[in-house]
């Protein structure tokens, strides 16, 4: 009966310095950080990956979602917000997020969603070797803008004037956009001419000096207020008789009349991947940084007929989907 004791209690003491241990790490409550510019309708693909994963706000995890409301220089403040709580793992949307969250921890992991340079915006070492505590998912490829471009010169022949809504406050990834767009120009002989709109309350007036110039047709840079305000950018450039290319397919859905972007929604699904393997203990350092392959050009068949576009039955076979509402 003693021997018996003695080996429950070998067991019983075995159990709480290892079986135990490893039991409450698995139970504890993990808490996700969230860093966003701005809400995006993409958000809730990641929401639902994580739930499908297992982890559900409230019981499974603690959710702490800290928004700029498209102001971007209160990111950093906000990402301090989240380091302060010790949060298990953040999760940044866009470059100016995940610049923010780098900023205000080497050590609390970072996920980051659609970076679109993380290697030349300083984040990771490389791709496929992230180092450091940033891993995630780069949305953005080389030459989409000048894709977007490519479009426009396709649909309307001869296209030399465009005008470029761009939003200044959101300066790292506007500026690699902007590169892009110039150099795109150059080769179609196009000329760009820059709009700024740096919140909501700028947008009447940037399309108001946009038609005053007369362009022949609009670029949208990618952009998170962009997105927000997609309807509002939408009705804008029909109102002024502008077609408009865009880089985030919520646009085209709005009423812009194309867009060509990489698929964002695969970028927040994988991102919540990556959120569940750090939570299970790997290393970002030791998680590669993954980048979109798949790109959609979706068309908006209603807004051209609104613009008097035909649009070419070469363009209408090689759109991802077609909005016909």
């Amino acid at each position: 009966m003693k021997r018996r004791t003695l080996v429950v209690c070998a067991l019983a003491t075995g159990l709480s310095s290892t079986s135990l241990a490893a039991l409450a790490q698995s139970t504890k409550r993990s808490r996700i950080g969230y860093l966003a510019p701005s809400r995006n309708p993409y958000e809730e693909v990641f929401w639902q990956e994580l739930r499908r994963l297992g982890y559900i706000d409230g019981k499974t995890i603690a959710v702490e979602y800290r928004s700029a409301d498209g102001d971007f220089t209160r990111l950093p403040a906000l990402a301090k917000q989240l380091v302060n709580l010790n949060v298990n793992v953040i999760v940044a949307q866009v470059t100016q997020a995940a610049i923010a969250a780098s900023g205000a921890t080497k050590t609390i992991p970072i996920v980051m969603i659609g970076v679109s340079d993380p290697v030349a915006s300083g984040l990771v070492t490389s791709l496929g070797r992230p180092g450091g505590n940033i891993t995630g998912t780069s949305a953005v490829a080389a030459g989409v803008v000048g894709k977007q471009l490519e479009l426009l010169r396709d649909l309307l022949p001869g296209i030399a004037q465009v005008a470029v809504l761009w939003n200044p406050a959101n300066s790292i990834f506007q500026q690699q956009q902007l590169k892009e767009a110039k150099e795109a120009a150059a080769k179609f002989r196009m000329h760009l001419k820059l709009f700024e709109a740096r919140s909501p309350d700028e947008l009447d007036h940037a399309f108001a000096t946009i038609a005053k110039d007369r362009p022949a047709a609009l670029l949208v840079l990618g952009d998170p207020l962009f997105v927000t305000v997609a309807k509002r950018i939408a009705d804008l450039a029909i109102q002024h008789r502008l077609p408009a290319v865009s880089g985030s397919r919520v646009l085209a859905e709005a009423g812009v009349l194309m867009t060509y972007a990489p698929d964002y929604q695969e970028a927040f699904r994988r991102a919540a991947g990556y959120v569940d393997r750090i939570i299970k203990g790997d290393r970002p350092a030791d998680l590669a940084v993954e980048r979109s392959t798949r790109f959609e050009l979706v068309v908006n068949a209603t807004t051209a007929t609104k613009l008097g576009l035909t649009l070419p039955q070469s363009l209408l076979l090689r759109a991802d989907h077609v909005v016909k509402h």
